[in-house]
């Protein structure tokens, strides 16, 4: 029996810094995809190094710029991979014995978060980070929904995990942290806004607080001492930063 085809998918923007030792990890893929989004720095000749399929473009909405991504892969399975993370060979075994003989379903795969070189295993959550995600997919098992910041996901099939995690460089620091809080609220006050519903004060306000305490103690955030707090912490000022963004800010 033919072994499927597996196609490895990142999307970068402006990723020079991380995409090379992103993709040289994907060894293992019968096929590389690269998405550019409004890339205007060396991600580019990074890819073609590597001989990656190219998808150019400008997309507002996340989740379009991944449903073309995926649309232009030709494996009967696809392994979407950011730039800031690292799929291993190990990983690539596991999920070339997964998916022999299958051709239906999506698996869930297990991520190792770090923050600089400290492993954060704990506290991850309320839209700040993932200690698993639906990162392999059959071909048409996957689409991606309308939001320009954690979009919605449609998966049909069987539900299946894996073992080996991938590795996802988080944050370099603190600094890079809250550069990434502002980043996602503004994306979130977007969406918002586009909506026509940006809630109220009040209900973000309880959110807040029901976020940061679901992180740091139902999510067990307090085993990673100052971290686990500042996960925690983030976790909950993202929706109060993002219904002040939408309502204050016009753009």
């Amino acid at each position: 029996m033919t072994k499927p085809i597996l196609s490895a998918l990142v999307v970068a923007h402006n990723e020079e810094a991380q995409l090379a030792d992103c993709l040289a990890q994907l060894g293992f893929a019968d096929e590389l995809v690269v998405v550019l989004d409004k890339c205007t720095d060396g991600s580019k000749a990074i890819a073609e190094r590597f001989d990656a399929i190219l998808v150019e473009g400008a997309w507002e909405i996340e989740g379009h710029r991944r449903n073309e991504g995926l649309d232009a892969c030709i494996g009967a399975w696809i392994l979407e991979v950011d730039a800031d993370e690292r799929a291993n060979a190990a990983l690539g075994a596991e999920i070339r014995s997964a998916i022999d003989g299958l051709s239906d379903g999506y698996f869930l795969l297990p991520f190792d978060n770090y923050i600089g070189e400290r492993l954060v295993r704990h506290g991850w959550g309320g839209s700040w980070g993932v200690s698993a995600a639906p990162r392999l997919s059959a071909r048409g098992a996957k689409r991606w929904g309308e939001q320009r910041i954690h979009p919605s996901l449609s998966l049909n099939g069987p539900r299946r995990w894996l073992k080996t995690p991938i590795r996802h460089n988080v944050d370099n620091d603190i600094s890079d942290m809250l550069r990434r809080l502002d980043r996602y609220s503004s994306a979130r006050a977007a969406d918002l806004r586009a909506s026509g519903d940006v809630g109220n004060l009040a209900s973000n306000i309880r959110r807040m607080f029901s976020r940061f305490i679901k992180c740091y103690l139902s999510r067990k955030g307090y085993r990673e001492g100052a971290y686990g707090f500042l996960i925690a912490l983030m976790a909950g000022l993202y929706p109060i930063l993002s219904h002040l963004k939408a309502r204050l800010e016009d753009n």
